[in-house]
């Protein structure tokens, strides 16, 4: 592997993470289409976004700990152990190009969601949608995401727009839910064989960009008004998903 392409490798990774500590989620749609791009393993990609995040969830689950939705992260953790196997399954036995090219789909479709997600935010709440049941298939869907993709973060994050959460409660239980389903994850891709030999190099070169990024993104959090900012952020994934679909890799 080049010089130069392990330099990609570590800004996307960066980007990515940046992404991650500064609005909470996101890092995955992020890192996992521009690496896509690169002439490394699809395996790679997902092992090493796998581990990235985990330790951006390690870094940042202890600044808002006291106010995590303790029963919510334990029903949303199990349900996710759940869905991993079947995305291993997925991105094990599935053709590549099927897996980029449903990514793109799904970016496409999470771009949309965000943009339009004030307005779903502001609409009542379904009578069916109370129930606590619904926890589970969208754990579920996070795990088979987050195995497959390292998108754990997409169905909780639409769970909570809509069972209104604050903004506190939603930050700080994506994040340890982050942390625990990502646990899971990685494990799940090493013994799932997703796991190669660049992984360690990769991540162990993309370390200090992946701290650096976390440190950058948590003062940028408490400082700049993340709403305009998010608008931008998804229109360019909107873009590579869009990418994707034209010229996966």
């Amino acid at each position: 592997m080049t010089l130069t392409m392990v330099v990609l490798v570590v800004v996307v990774v960066f980007a990515g993470a940046l992404m991650r500590a500064t609005f909470g989620f996101g890092e995955a749609v992020i890192s996992m289409p521009l690496l896509a791009l690169l002439p490394i393993s699809l395996n790679t990609s997902i092992s090493l976004i796998g581990l990235a995040g985990l330790t951006v969830a390690g870094m940042t689950i202890t600044s808002g700990w006291r106010h995590i939705d303790r029963q919510a992260l334990i029903w949303l953790s199990v349900a996710t152990l759940l869905g991993i196997p079947v995305g291993l399954a997925l991105v094990k036995f599935a053709p590549a190009g099927i897996v980029t090219k449903t990514l793109g789909i799904f970016l496409i479709i999470y771009s949309l969601y965000s943009l339009v997600r004030g307005l779903i935010a502001q609409a009542a709440l379904p009578a069916w949608f109370n129930n606590n049941g619904w926890i589970f298939p969208f754990g579920f869907v996070a795990g088979a995401l987050g195995s497959a993709y390292n998108v754990t973060g997409i169905p909780v994050v639409v769970y909570g727009t809509l069972r209104r959460w604050n903004q506190s409660r939603f930050h700080s239980t994506l994040q340890a839910h982050f942390l625990v389903a990502g646990i899971f994850v990685v494990i799940g891709q090493a013994l799932g064989g997703l796991w190669t030999a660049n992984l360690f190099m990769l991540y162990g070169l993309s370390l200090p960009a992946i701290i650096i990024a976390t440190l950058l993104g948590l003062f940028l959090h408490r400082r700049i008004p993340a709403d305009k900012f998010k608008q931008y952020v998804f229109f360019i994934i909107m873009a590579l998903g869009i990418l994707l679909l034209v010229n996966p890799a």
